[in-house]
């Protein structure tokens, strides 16, 4: 039998299945965030990556992590984009308990963005970075043509060194473990959304971007090993990283809601646009699974640190449910915290 040549078969692949594309919820931080993760991470020959690794096997340890910024605006009430670079990025570093020494910078220049704006955006990392105590090193600048990038992405790479007595990592929650929480949840997210669509919100309210190494570092001195999970709730908000942590470390979580600080500003927005606080982006704060003999001190230690002036208590880490993050509720019921499964807020980082 003869198989006939179609040239038009040829050159015109069939269309892909919708499920073969990449979608905005894949850079939501939630599901299926996870999802494309776990696609892509054993194509590197990797496992489970977290934001910063461990790189070196003796002392020091050093810790390396990476990160790009595309926030529309670029500019809000609390930061920009060039301070959120430096704060996410030195933040990652914190999560795994190092202290900032160094970042390289890229940038990604849409053809027409005023210089001006790139100016501001420049003197704003500068800035943040001397306030981190951190020096930018190396960087690459690229410029693309009208329509192919939208202003400007920022990428960073961050260089740290872990602390001695610091053995935090996303696989270390142990049951009994406190959930600790070093302040308001939702502040960046509405924010952010607040100001892109002009939905006026953002007059009362601002980011709550800054770095968190100070005060992960004076969790670790007066907690020492018994701080054993430390991550901040970015995108997919507290939600998506109690739900990671609990995977990781195969345990279950069980909040308390009235423990939860959600400011009054932030639960009024979630309530007329229908979105949950726990799934809301957070660029300036921690959640952290500390061992209950260490609890109070490490909690005394938080809020000893302006970053960490409202921590608190909202939950426990459990054997039972193991994956899974629950809350009791308000009227006494309980409910299933999930990750967020869409893309909720895009462009919040």
């Amino acid at each position: 039998m003869t198989t006939r040549y179609d040239p038009v078969a040829a050159t015109c692949p069939a269309p892909l299945a919708e499920n073969e594309r990449v979608l905005l919820g894949h850079g939501s931080g939630g599901q299926l965030m996870a999802e494309l993760l776990a696609d892509l991470t054993p194509r590197l020959g990797a496992g489970t990556l977290e934001d910063a690794a461990i790189v070196t096997t003796g002392a020091p340890e050093i810790v390396v992590s990476t990160d790009g910024f595309v926030v529309t605006p670029r500019f809000f009430p609390g930061g920009d984009i060039g301070s959120l670079a430096v704060h996410g990025t030195v933040n990652d570093l914190a999560m795994m308990g190092a202290v900032p020494v160094a970042l390289s910078l890229a940038y990604i220049v849409e053809e027409g963005l005023p210089l001006d704006e790139l100016r501001r955006v420049t003197a704003s990392v500068a800035e943040a970075a001397r306030a981190c105590d951190v020096r930018i090193v190396t960087g690459d600048t690229k410029v693309v043509g009208k329509g192919a990038a939208d202003g400007l992405f920022v990428t960073t790479t961050g260089v740290g060194v872990r602390l001695p007595g610091a053995h935090v990592a996303a696989a270390n929650g142990r049951p009994g473990d406190a959930v600790l929480l070093s302040g308001p949840i939702g502040l960046h997210g509405i924010t952010i959304l607040s100001t892109r669509e002009g939905l006026g919100f953002e007059s009362s309210l601002a980011s709550d971007s800054r770095p968190l190494h100070r005060l992960a570092a004076a969790m670790i001195t007066a907690g020492a090993c018994g701080v054993h999970t430390l991550r901040d709730p970015t995108r997919g908000g507290l939600a998506s990283a109690l739900n990671e942590l609990a995977a990781a470390s195969g345990v279950g979580v069980e909040l308390d809601e009235p423990a939860v600080p959600v400011p009054a500003q932030v639960a009024a927005a979630c309530d007329l646009l229908g979105l949950d606080p726990l799934h809301v982006a957070n660029e300036g704060c921690l959640v952290a699974f500390v061992d209950p003999a260490r609890a109070e001190a490490v909690l005394a230690a938080m809020r000893a640190r302006p970053e960490g002036a409202e921590a608190t208590r909202i939950g426990t880490v459990v054997a039972g449910h193991p994956g899974r993050v629950t809350m009791r509720t308000l009227v006494g019921s309980r409910r299933v915290i999930d990750m967020l499964v869409g893309e909720q807020l895009p462009r919040i980082c």
